[in-house]
């Protein structure tokens, strides 16, 4: 067995590990990413292969997108091609990432060259799945529950916008509070989660951003986790922040897939993550599942009534309310992909989308505006959180049950392994 430290420097040096033929598919599969990167700036989400790829691909330039088309053809028959002997569970998994990953791509370079998809088409042609559609006049009765909880005169939207200027951390506060939610929730993963003694995060607080939070991940189980500052940034939305991004999200996630399938099993084919690809549902999927999979209800409560509302200057009067502002808002965001198909599919306009936003989903016109922006950049790319979420619970349930240690075993072997979202799809044999 190869060291760590052997392994990543013939990584490095794009040295070819063995005669496997499905190593051929995976070079050209990184290759190929990297290459409709530079079509596509936000494509590649993070890469941390041989540094000589890249360098090679950039010095190359942009490559015309039919050659690009022509070489992911050449590449998904190349997969297809290969054997696998029965019972060989390790290769089928692989050769069959390889093949969802590159139909992805075949798809996504046919956006690039000008196709228009629907909704569905797109999600099951990038992410691999069609979400249900949701009747939205159900979620108008979550917001009636809301308004239950937050009492007073005027409209829903401007009281909770008030009340949640009264658990909005100042920005002085906002690093203290940040560090002590990522620390706990990483301390809770890694009393579940074997990782490299060596993982390590940095944690950043930036402006000028799109977006709240984001992990950068940067191999040798190291990520940048950034925190927008421009942006709100609530107290009881702390732990999920950091959970998604960093443990047991986004950061655990790479981490996992690099040590295991990169460094253990030599399948190069994971340093690179193209965002709008099967692997992102995933991503996103578990990253929100692994929220409540870390903090129970009541321990979260505890955590936030006696570290983080203090840290953040506050009293632990709003704890329980929080709670079910927030499990109601967790309700509230299942309605974003069917308000996503509607729009791209002709169904709604962008100002009934944002009027549904601000009455029903209680942003503000800002947060509405920002809403439709997302959908108009990313498309069907939200599908991947609320129903990637649902997705991974319920391939959770079928395995483990309530069953805390199986759960946390049944996760770690998802994010550990190559599977695809086809496979939460599968309910196991009983």
């Amino acid at each position: 067995m190869l060291s760590r430290l052997a392994v990543t420097a013939m990584l490095t040096l794009g040295m070819t590990i063995s005669p496997e033929p499905l190593d051929a598919v995976a070079e050209g599969y990184v290759k190929l990413v990297l290459a409709v990167g530079r079509h596509a700036p936000d494509y590649v989400d993070a890469y941390f292969g041989p540094p000589e790829w890249r360098i090679e691909c950039e010095r190359a330039g942009p490559r015309p997108l039919g050659e690009l088309a022509v070489e992911a053809e050449r590449l998904a028959s190349a997969a297809e091609a290969v054997r696998v002997e029965a019972g060989d569970r390790a290769r089928s998994m692989r050769r069959e990432f390889l093949a969802g990953q590159l139909a992805a791509l075949r798809a996504y370079l046919q956006i690039l060259r000008g196709a228009r998809l629907s909704f569905d088409e797109e999600a099951r042609a990038l992410y691999g799945v069609t979400p249900p559609p949701r009747d939205l006049h159900a979620f108008e009765a979550i917001a009636a529950h809301i308004e239950r909880l937050i009492p007073g005169e005027g409209p829903l939207p401007a009281r909770y916008q008030k009340w949640k200027e009264r658990v909005a951390i100042p920005k002085e506060r906002i690093e203290p509070v940040m560090r002590a939610a990522i620390e706990e929730v990483r301390r809770r993963t890694r009393a579940h989660v074997e990782l490299p003694r060596d993982e390590r995060f940095t944690l950043a607080l930036v402006t000028g951003k799109p977006w709240g939070a984001y992990n950068w991940y940067r191999g040798r189980a190291e990520s940048l986790i950034e925190v927008n500052t421009d942006l709100p940034s609530y107290v009881f939305n702390a732990i999920s922040l950091l959970a998604h991004e960093g443990y047991p999200g986004h950061h655990v996630f790479n981490v996992l897939k690099e040590a295991t399938l990169v460094l253990g099993r030599h399948e190069i084919e994971h340093t690179v993550y193209p965002l709008n690809s099967p692997i992102s549902l995933v991503a996103e999927g578990s990253a929100e599942a692994g929220v409540d999979l870390v903090f129970g209800e009541a321990d979260r409560l505890k955590f936030e009534r006696e570290v983080l509302y203090p840290l953040a200057g506050f009293g632990p009067a709003e704890v329980p309310r929080a709670n079910e502002i927030r499990k109601a808002l967790k309700e509230l965001r299942i309605a974003r992909p069917e308000l996503a198909r509607r729009y791209l599919d002709g169904g709604m306009s962008a100002a009934e989308v944002k009027a549904w936003l601000i009455t029903f989903g209680l942003a503000t016109p800002e947060e509405a505006q920002k809403a439709v922006e997302f959908i108009d950049a990313y498309r069907s790319y939200v599908v991947n959180y609320s129903y990637g979420e649902e997705l991974v619970e319920e391939w959770l349930d079928a395995r483990a049950g309530d069953d805390k240690a199986a759960r946390w075993a049944a996760f770690v072997d998802l994010l550990a392994s190559p599977r695809l979202p086809s496979s939460l799809l599968a309910r196991p044999a009983r």
